[in-house]
């Protein structure tokens, strides 16, 4: 791990998602905005994806239950997607193939769920403490003020997701602690742990215009006046949002960067043309752990507010 922090930025901001594309779709606009405000934005992915559906027939023989190299091609896409939005600070959990896709399956209720049959090195059976640790690490090298991750439930359960979840937490209460392994670096207390979060209300507005607009597929099933998805939070639990409308453009590209996982003319374009910015130009998150917010009238628009 090379250290980015000889002359470190006054606001640093770390992510940790579970596979390439994460990044782009959760938090993309977040990513770019802050890192044209001259914020120091590190992201460690956890995984390199190998087990993801292959969306290019001229690549399909890189599948998991194929040739299995995936996952190279899916770090050169995170390596194009990162360049787009200006990220220069990305890295693997662990080093690159340190921990490998889980891949997930559907239940009867049509959620994500663990796979049958796991194979040997997935990043859902590894050791906690061992993954913690690798993370750990990067906390005391970058120091940043403000973590990013998912809830407890992944926001829709895959297993990578939650157990990134699990890492990001106990690594952040691990990197705190002074007399905690002082050979991974000099104790860092995280200022605010933030999840991300998707808004109900902005969701049900979505849908609704979708089916203004004739669009019975994206979301289907979901109804805008019942019961949403549970990757829906309820905007009593969101504290803060990122209005990146001047990058939403950026995010497109990016998602157009992770083109074997995601459908050049697929659900996420298709939604944009009748949500135009509103689809993919606002992050929601929700405050996990350490500073709260500053009081405000509505949600925070800053994830460093009040922060020294």
């Amino acid at each position: 791990m090379t250290s980015v922090n000889a002359e470190p930025s006054a606001r640093r901001l770390l992510l940790v998602h579970a596979h390439p594309d994460d990044e782009v779709i959760g938090t993309g606009v977040t990513m770019a905005k802050y890192v044209a405000e001259g914020a120091q934005v590190s992201l460690v992915t956890c995984t390199l994806g190998e087990e993801g559906e292959v969306l290019i027939p001229d690549i399909a023989h890189l599948a998991a239950d194929k040739e299995d190299d995936l996952g190279q091609h899916r770090h050169g896409e995170l390596t194009n997607a990162m360049s787009v939005l200006g990220v220069t600070d990305f890295q693997q959990l662990g080093g690159i193939g340190r921990y490998r896709d889980s891949g997930m399956a559907w239940d009867e209720q049509r959620r994500a769920v663990a796979r049958d049959v796991l194979r040997d090195g997935i990043f859902w059976t590894a050791d906690l403490l061992e993954a913690a640790n690798d993370l750990v690490s990067v906390i005391r090298d970058r120091r940043p003020q403000v973590l990013i991750t998912y809830d407890e439930y992944g926001l829709y359960g895959h297993p990578d997701h939650i157990q990134a979840h699990r890492v990001a937490m106990y690594a952040y209460i691990l990197a705190g602690a002074a007399s905690y392994r002082p050979d991974l670096g000099a104790a860092w207390t995280i200022q605010r742990v933030l999840w991300t979060a998707m808004s109900e209300s902005e969701m049900r507005e979505g849908i609704r215009l979708l089916r203004a607009a004739g669009d019975t597929e994206s979301w289907g099933g979901a109804d805008p006046d019942g019961e949403m998805p549970p990757m829906a939070s309820p905007d009593s639990a969101i504290d803060a949002e990122v209005d990146g409308q001047p990058y939403a453009h950026l995010k497109i590209e990016a998602m157009r960067a992770h083109a074997s996982q995601v459908e050049t003319e697929g659900w996420f374009f298709e939604v944009a043309k009748v949500l135009g910015d509103r689809a993919w130009a606002r992050e929601f998150y929700r405050l996990a752990a350490g500073q709260p917010f500053p009081q405000t009238d509505g949600w925070a628009d800053d994830l460093f507010a009040g922060l020294e």
